[in-house]
């Protein structure tokens, strides 16, 4: 009899194990890992996360306009000087702004959910790996990376979710003249008159994960490896960290460099979702041409699949390469954009964090 409560004991600690990698579990099992959850939950990460998105997002305002209106209409606006001039041009300095409104709110609780979702499930599934890992008997660190993928995918996941609204509205009002004039809440009210509530609310989710998912895992992901892959470089060479530490805090090297590297692999990874987002919020009629929509007229949703193979069909008749390239277009302005973003953000991220009492990332 005294051998089914130790049995009883090793299985449920197996199915906690298990319940934090691979989110189902019994019921019991996965209630005490919520809790524990729950329990953990630094808020702190929420503010720092929701503070440097939406600075970073909001002074690269005008360079997200440009690219919009590079995928958006290719044919007019070629690359970005030439493009920034037309806009400008056309409809003066305060088009640049368009989608201010949206974009600080949007990106404001799309960071603070997707670094505090990251930073929280990160742990929990890194425990779960390692008790994983001690049942089957594997080498310690045998998961690598999958324990931050995991994390990147949870957080990007959540992201989209509130993302969907504000950037369908930012897109509209940067592509539409109807929306020329509209605010944020303004705006909103108009896409749910077009389309409904619910469709405005979910309408282009999949093209929204296709971009969050990757952006997610090549932001956050690499940032924390190669932060702590300096951190622990700076460690085995003192010298250099003592030469670095006369001319400006090693930390501050640290922070801007992976986030230099971060900003480069999120935009190159999450390009093609990008391309395939703006063109399922653009409008668009069967032949891929923008085109107003009517007041009596409900917008036709497009999925993921109709429209990336719009996009390749726009060029596949040169070629493979040339259809595949569709999904690259605007990089340049991207790399611009997303790269000015990002460094901005993680060290924002960083700096905030410290001021709230948490340690640099990758430095413990």
């Amino acid at each position: 009899m005294t051998s089914i409560p130790r049995y009883h004991h090793s299985l449920k600690r197996n199915i906690v194990g298990l319940a934090t990698v691979l989110c189902f579990a019994n019921p019991f099992a996965a209630a005490a890992t919520s809790s524990s959850a729950l329990a953990s939950i630094d808020y702190r990460y929420f503010v720092a996360g929701g503070t440097c998105a939406a600075i970073s997002h909001g002074v690269t305002t005008p360079i997200d306009v440009v690219k919009t209106r590079m995928q958006s209409d290719p044919g007019k606006y070629k690359s970005l000087i030439p493009a920034t001039a037309t806009i400008i041009r056309e409809e003066g300095a305060h088009a640049l702004v368009k989608g201010l409104g949206p974009t600080l709110v949007g990106y404001g609780i799309e960071g603070a959910l997707k670094f505090g979702v990251y930073e929280v499930t990160k742990p929990l599934v890194v425990a779960g790996f390692a008790a994983l890992s001690a049942k089957l008997r594997l080498k310690t660190g045998a998961a690598g990376a999958l324990p931050f993928l995991l994390a990147s995918i949870a957080a990007g996941a959540v992201a989209s979710l509130i993302l969907v609204p504000m950037e369908s509205t930012r897109i509209r009002m940067v592509t539409d003249p109807s929306f020329e004039n509209l605010g944020l809440l303004s705006g909103l009210a108009q896409l749910v008159k077009e389309a409904g509530l619910i469709q405005t609310l979910t309408v282009g989710i999949g093209a929204m994960m296709a971009k969050q998912v990757p952006y997610t895992f090549g932001k956050q992901v690499s940032f924390d490896v190669v932060a702590k892959f300096l951190y622990d470089f700076l460690n085995s060479q003192p010298s250099l960290a003592d030469a670095i530490s006369k001319v400006v805090q090693p930390k501050w090297t640290v922070s801007v460099i992976a986030a230099m590297i971060a900003s480069v692999m999120a935009c190159l990874l999450s390009q093609p979702g990008d391309v395939i987002l703006t063109e399922t919020y653009k409008g668009a009629d069967e032949k891929g041409v923008k085109s107003k929509p009517q007041s009596s007229e409900v917008p036709k949703s497009r999925g993921l699949a109709e429209v990336s193979s719009a996009i390749y069909g726009r060029h596949s008749s040169e070629g493979l390469i040339q259809g595949l390239s569709g999904f690259y277009t605007g990089i340049y302005a991207r790399l611009v954009h997303v790269g000015m973003i990002i460094t901005s953000q993680l060290i924002i991220y960083d700096l905030v964090k410290q001021l709230l009492g948490l340690p640099a990332t990758g430095s413990h």
